[in-house]
């Protein structure tokens, strides 16, 4: 049994083989998948500790088995991280462990690499103008992530609810040679970017729709639960919509509460990432064309991103049955 960390996953999955990998991946079918299970003891002192399980399943390819825990309290008292993770890669023939793999560093490079892969289909190919909206943990691997899939993106721009974020985070890019600007004014920019991408904690919508300047693109990656928010309704209204699979649409508040006021209904959205890259719909068809993309993750894209982390590191050609 192998244990790969982080830094290995990250010289791993880099993002020009990584996109790639996912795109051929969505050539094929879902391996098989089931709820994923959550577990919560209540606290009480505030919101509880949750685990979660995720698994998916190729047979006679491979298991993959994604656990994440959220303890909120630890980070005050205890010093370490409130959530954590790890992914178990198994034989798919003899159910045998074959790797335990860093899951912080997995979720960074298959969250942002699926972004990157809806932005390199439905926003323009002269988009110059990049927002990034929240400055977590996450978000220099959207910029990164989109940055190599948008090869005209010259303005990279960050905003933050806590602007101190958004400043170090302009910091920790230009030491990487990318240039970026912070912004306390997020409505200004959002008249302005031809692409968004928000991953934030938002409870309430921040990005508004009557803002959005003639062909952008919005990606959207946080509101994982249907009590999240981060588009308002004239978001919704004015695009055309895609996920990167339509399971996403029965846990993200982006839909759980428009469908359930009628603001739009599920016939509305028009694709999902294996359809896209099939061919079966139409992505971006003007270059007025607004376009959305929720990203909810899904075990399926954490399988897809663990087999090709096992084959790079084994020496093996990418394959999975699922593209067959």
């Amino acid at each position: 049994m192998q244990v790969i960390e982080a830094a290995r996953v990250h010289e791993l999955l880099a993002y020009d083989g990584l996109i790639e990998a996912i795109r051929k991946a969505h050539l094929g079918g879902m391996p098989k998948m089931s709820d994923r299970q959550i577990f919560q003891q209540p606290h009480p002192e505030g919101d509880p500790d949750i685990v979660i399980v995720l698994p998916a399943w190729q047979p006679q390819e491979g298991i993959l088995t994604k656990i994440v825990t959220s303890f909120p309290r630890n980070r005050s008292r205890h010093g370490v991280s409130n959530v954590n993770s790890l992914y178990v890669f198994a034989n798919g023939t003899t159910g045998v462990t074959e790797a335990v793999i860093d899951g912080e560093a997995m979720i960074f490079r298959k969250t942002s690499a699926d972004s990157a892969l809806g932005a390199s289909i439905l926003a323009r190919q002269d988009a110059r103008n990049f927002l990034m909206v929240g400055a977590g943990l996450l978000a220099p691997y959207l910029v990164r992530a989109h940055l190599s899939v948008g090869r005209s993106i010259d303005n990279v721009v960050i905003w933050n609810r806590t602007a101190a974020n958004a400043d170090r985070l302009v910091e920790i890019l230009g030491q990487e040679g990318i240039r970026a600007t912070a912004t306390r004014d997020l409505d200004d920019a959002v008249t302005r970017a031809d692409i968004i991408s928000c991953a934030t904690m938002a409870g309430a919508p921040i990005i508004k729709g009557r803002l959005l300047k003639p062909g952008a693109h919005v990606d959207l990656v946080g509101s994982f639960t249907p009590e999240m928010r981060e588009s308002d309704d004239d978001v919704l209204r004015r695009a055309d919509i895609f996920v990167d699979h339509r399971q996403t649409t029965k846990r993200s508040g982006e839909f759980v509460g428009p469908f359930e006021r009628g603001v739009i209904t599920p016939s509305d959205v028009r694709g999902d990432l294996f359809e896209l890259c099939q061919g079966k719909v139409k992505g971006r068809t003007s270059p007025d064309q607004i376009t959305v993309m929720k990203n909810g993750g899904g075990s399926h894209i954490d399988y897809f991103v663990a087999k090709y982390l096992l084959d790079r590191l084994n020496h093996r050609s990418f394959q999975t049955t699922c593209a067959s």
